[in-house]
């Protein structure tokens, strides 16, 4: 079973065309272990642990020369479903739903504006076992041009509801899935996001400093696209890996006394 109900984002992982070099920087960077999948069709497909539980993966690409891809998972209890809902609503499956060696079952699909995500349902493998942590995975955010194509669109796959803030000068839309928000939609915003970007899914894993992560990454090899700033939810910095893959971190702003 999932860690996180059907409806929520359970898992990251990243297509690299160098995967040894992925298992260098990532690991120093959140103090991550890796475990590589033995079988030989996996090629090399390494999950991430902090301190011995799941918190994201990496594998080769799926196809030569292919630039790197970090992939957004939302957990389900029935792939097909979903895909199901996907082509009902005009959209594209990329990949139909398969079985990952006895892990469990997957898919890929498009959204209007093109941002590729999955779907997990799970069975060996329950996708990502601890989250918003430093170290694992603390949000995921659509970045797209269209957001009212997508509020439709992820209505209608996910039953996600939106709920639009103000924020500066934009609207934030945080996704409702009952009393939660599971994950957020901002348009694409200022010299950091040019207006012809394409739509895409980012993925935000929590740390301690955020301007120590940053310094951090760049120590490693990667580099800073966005320098440390302050917004509601904390202090985050945009990031590229060596080979230019886009991540973000955030030091989480605390909620409560104590």
């Amino acid at each position: 079973m999932s860690t996180v109900p059907p409806g929520t984002p359970c898992w990251a992982d990243l297509a690299t065309p160098d995967l040894a070099d992925a298992r260098r920087f990532y690991p120093e960077l959140f103090g991550w272990t890796g475990r590589i999948t033995p079988e030989p069709e996996a090629g090399g497909y390494t999950v991430f642990l902090l301190e011995g539980r799941a918190v994201a993966g990496a594998g080769p690409p799926a196809i030569p020369d292919q630039v790197p891809i970090r992939s957004m998972y939302v957990a389900t209890d029935d792939a097909d479903l979903v895909a199901g809902r996907v082509e009902r609503a005009g959209r594209q499956v990329v990949l139909p739903p398969f079985e990952v060696f006895d892990r469990g079952r997957m898919a890929v699909f498009a959204d209007p504006a093109g941002a590729s995500f999955s779907v997990w349902q799970p069975m060996a493998m329950p996708g990502g076992e601890v989250f918003s942590v430093p170290g694992a995975m603390a949000w995921n955010e659509l970045v797209t041009p269209d957001p009212e194509g997508a509020k439709v669109f992820y209505e209608l796959v996910f039953g996600w509801h939106p709920d639009d803030q103000p924020m500066g000068t934009i609207t934030y839309t945080g996704w409702r899935l009952g009393a939660q928000i599971v994950a957020g939609l901002m348009p694409p915003l200022g010299d950091d996001f040019p207006e012809d970007s394409p739509a895409y899914w980012s993925v935000y894993f929590s740390v301690v400093d955020a301007d120590a992560a940053a310094a951090r990454a760049g120590e490693l090899g990667g580099t800073i696209l966005v320098p440390p700033r302050d917004i509601p939810a904390g202090r985050y910095a945009g990031l590229r890996d060596p080979q230019d893959a886009l991540f973000n971190v955030i030091a989480l702003a605390r909620t409560g006394a104590g």
